[in-house]
């Protein structure tokens, strides 16, 4: 048997869990039709914050100059991406960000963050290979470290489209050693 107390604070927590599900339902059917996945209330454009950066890594074999662009290149969050974008479903993508499910929020932000980490890792030692003045040494390392990004990428954009899997620590280790 339970005490009234503890039957009030059930029926209020189970009714404040209907009108979660009620928002989140909506939020869902808004999104309908636009960028942004239904169920998991991220959309894939924020990964074209990072394909800015993986081109121009992608061309520092041939103009090393580069390089200078893309160490200029700095994270950004989701929101603050969707700020500064002219994509047409901008300002849904920020306010429903709040609402993604924290299962996808929370592999989606420990990949962004580990996707940020690997590119600041890739720029440092793109520059130490072309301080070494080697230029097939330097393509090896550029083609490489962009795969490893993109890699990452990858696992960013299936949790965009709903999947749960992320790396492991061994797998990001490996990528840092490219």
């Amino acid at each position: 048997m339970t005490d009234p107390e503890t039957s009030m604070l059930d029926a209020a927590m189970d009714g404040q869990n209907v009108e979660m599900d009620a928002e989140i339902a909506g939020l869902k059917e808004r999104v309908r039709g636009s960028n942004i996945n239904e169920q998991t209330l991220l959309a894939t454009d924020y990964l074209n914050h990072f394909n800015e950066v993986v081109m121009l890594l992608q061309m520092v074999s041939d103009m090393p100059e580069i390089l200078n662009e893309a160490r200029a290149w700095a994270p950004k969050s989701y929101e603050d991406h969707f700020r500064e974008s002219t994509v047409a479903d901008r300002e849904l993508a920020i306010e429903v960000y709040p609402h993604v499910p924290a299962n996808f929020k929370r592999a989606f932000e420990q990949t962004i963050d580990q996707l940020n980490r690997l590119v600041e890792v890739v720029i440092d030692r793109l520059e130490s290979q072309i301080e070494k003045d080697n230029q097939d040494h330097l393509r090896l390392v550029a083609t490489e470290s962009v795969r490893s990004i993109e890699r990452l990428m990858d696992v960013a954009g299936g949790i965009i489209h709903g999947s749960s899997k992320t790396m492991d620590q061994a797998e990001i280790d490996a990528l840092l050693q490219v």
